[in-house]
């Protein structure tokens, strides 16, 4: 930096305003600054200058796996708009890291990384999470009082696919997804959200009578299992017949094929509805009716909410979008029959129509 101090014809402390991207600095010293620097090839020594600042300008994305498209989808936008706010992201996939979770969490409490988004399902209790005293952000769970949570809206998107079956006229609807054992049926708390949409679906679709099941399919990362349980709904008597399905954007995507290869109409015979809408929902073979999570606002709201938490600005677990509208989130501290108590902030999904499902 002297160096770069001495070509430009500056100060020691000018250069390292200019390489923090502190304080100001005139256009003309900028631009000496900068010019210095490429001729002698300067590069910053960022840990140095992270260890001097006390960050570490690194967080930590934890998973269930980057096989499957919502989380790939997931994963590579949160990467964009942390990297524009200068932050570096180490991935974690649950499924294909052994310890994985326990590791970050160390990293996050030596200060090598300076917080977590936990997007993966964790046994450990709530006041495990809360005696980190570092920057955690719960995606799409809860993981106890003062970890802000942040995700889709799946009430809503359970009452989207409900009105649209109950208006088109299902009668056998049929829901492909992970193990039932999530819901936990005998205890009120639970770390999945995701799962309202299909207590709303089954909810809804049962007070006008319209029969309700449920497909397991194994965990998140099984595609295997997703084929073997649309393949099970396709081998039903006629007297058994299913009408609806709703999945995510995988199952939804094998039904299609599924569903052209053995001469099956779709919608006329059969309705499909996907839930994520991501990539893969563009390359069903026809497109989908999908509930869209909205990705942008997704990864911004954790994004804004990892900057304040790493700032000190936000401590109580609340989540401040900056947007007085109301529009973009909903803040929660229940949902009802369908809630866990924490307070959480939701993003609005969206029904977009397509060619799987009667108008």
């Amino acid at each position: 930096m002297r160096d770069v101090a001495k070509q430009a014809g500056v100060s020691l402390s000018t250069v390292s305003l200019v390489v923090n991207g502190t304080g100001y600095v005139s256009d003309d010293m900028r631009d000496r600054v900068q010019r210095a620097m490429e001729s002698l090839h300067y590069v910053p020594n960022d840990l140095a200058r992270n260890f001097s600042q006390n960050r570490a300008n690194t967080i930590g994305i934890i998973v269930p796996t980057i096989r499957h498209p919502f989380f790939a989808t997931l994963t590579a936008d949160l990467q964009h708009v942390l990297a524009g706010k200068g932050l570096q992201t180490l991935l974690c996939s649950t499924a294909d890291a052994a310890h994985g979770e326990a590791a970050y969490v160390d990293m996050l409490r030596r200060r090598l990384m300076d917080g977590i988004v936990m997007g993966a399902h964790t046994e450990h209790a709530p006041d495990y999470w809360t005696s980190i005293h570092r920057p955690v952000i719960a995606f799409d769970r809860t993981l106890g009082e003062g970890i802000p949570s942040i995700g889709s809206d799946h009430v809503q998107g359970g009452r989207m696919i409900a009105d649209l079956l109950i208006r088109t006229g299902a009668r056998h609807v049929a829901v492909i997804g992970g193990p039932h054992t999530q819901f936990k049926e005998d205890d009120v708390r639970t770390t999945f959200p995701t799962v309202r949409y299909h207590l709303v679906l089954e909810h809804e679709l049962a007070k006008v009578g319209v029969r309700y099941e449920y497909i397991e399919a194994g965990e998140v990362m099984d595609f295997s299992g997703y084929a073997a349980a649309v393949r099970s709904v396709f081998d039903r008597a006629p007297d058994d017949a299913v009408d609806a399905v709703v999945s995510s954007d995988i199952g939804a995507a094998l039904c299609v094929r599924e569903a052209i290869r053995r001469g099956v109409n779709v919608p006329d015979d059969m309705q499909i509805v996907a839930y994520d809408g991501t990539y893969l929902a563009d390359m069903a073979g026809m497109p989908l009716t999908v509930v869209r999570q909205d990705f942008q606002a997704l990864t911004s709201s954790v994004a804004d909410c990892m900057m304040r938490l790493i700032d000190g600005k936000a401590g109580d677990g609340s989540v401040d979008d900056g947007d007085d509208s109301g529009d973009a989130v909903s803040d929660v501290s229940s949902h009802g029959a369908f809630g866990i108590g924490e307070a959480e902030h939701l993003i609005p999904v969206s029904l977009i129509a397509g060619a799987t499902t009667r108008e």
